[in-house]
């Protein structure tokens, strides 16, 4: 019998190695400084949110949940004062097949095989409540099928966002929580997480206070009761999740693992190459020992 829990958690994590690097590839954020975003952090925000910015800075916010809005109002008045989306777009989606090409060429045939399947999966996966995951879906789709692919599963994984920041608001978990309880699970260096998507000091003590009073902390940490709520959201999502992963299929599943999988180290090697060893926490294994606190620019998450 298929175990879903464990095939979307897995698939669900290959996926955020699979995408994650290119928030921070070189030929990516370079080709968006030409355009004028030359700001640390703005390609990040500005690629992901395009197909969602025609609505404006306050819903790509809330769609992005713990990033700080500030920043997001900034980047977006930035590409709107020097170029367009659509030309963000254009230097992502180039830097994704060239990327490809260079850092896992193994995979590329067999992931854009997998093109058609992976749309149909995202294509059945419902809409209600998913407002980044539905811009992204709505955009045309290329006819290079390994980009075509890669966009797929970027869908998938955005589904998956929206469905963990659902959760998160059905717990009433603030956006500076969400990054200390995830800050937390992972080891990470104090504050970290929170600190990296635009939480200042005012901000971190308010909702570790809160998370005090809720019994999910002690003494300014957070403690074993909101770590078992961050893993209970997890599997939560994982659960949930499982419903991209059906549709795929166990055979196909597995494939896009035996793909995916052994190349994933590599790819967050590209992250740590270009941006640091904290950056795309998502794509990282939880640590034994955190490491110390390196300086900081920009927003992601």
């Amino acid at each position: 019998m298929t175990d879903w829990r464990e095939l979307s958690a897995r698939a669900s994590f290959a996926s955020h190695r699979l995408i994650g690097w290119i928030y921070w590839d070189p030929v990516a954020v370079e080709g968006c400084a030409e355009l004028g975003l030359d700001v640390p952090g703005a390609y990040y925000i500005t690629s992901r949110c395009a197909p969602l910015a025609p609505a404006g800075h306050q819903a790509v916010a809330a769609a992005y949940y713990s990033i700080s809005p500030a920043f997001i109002e900034f980047s977006m008045a930035l590409a709107e004062q020097r170029t367009s989306y659509a030309a963000i777009a254009a230097v992502r989606d180039r830097a994704v097949v060239a990327g490809l090409h260079d850092y896992v060429p193994e995979i590329c045939d067999g992931l854009a095989a997998l093109a058609d399947p992976l749309w149909a999966a995202a294509d059945a996966l419902p809409v209600s409540g998913r407002v980044l995951f539905a811009a992204h879906r709505q955009q045309p789709r290329p006819d290079d099928p390994l980009l075509s692919a890669w966009l797929a599963v970027n869908c998938i994984r955005e589904w998956r966002g929206d469905t963990h920041f659902a959760i998160l608001a059905a717990e009433d978990v603030s956006a500076t929580q969400a990054g200390l309880l995830h800050n937390a699970m992972l080891n990470y260096p104090p504050d970290w997480i929170p600190r990296s998507r635009g939480s200042d000091d005012a901000a971190l003590a308010a909702a570790m206070n809160d998370l005090e009073e809720r019994g999910q902390a002690t003494g300014g940490r957070v403690n074993a009761a909101g770590l078992a709520l961050r893993d209970d959201i997890e599997a939560r999502t994982d659960r949930i999740c499982e419903r991209a992963w059906r549709h795929l299929g166990p055979e196909l599943t597995q494939t896009y693992l035996d793909l995916v999988e052994p190349v994933g180290g590599r790819l967050v090697a590209r992250i740590d190459a270009t941006a640091g060893p904290e950056w795309m926490p998502a794509a990282r294994h939880r640590r034994t020992d955190p490491a110390p606190a390196p300086a900081t620019e920009g927003n992601a998450r």
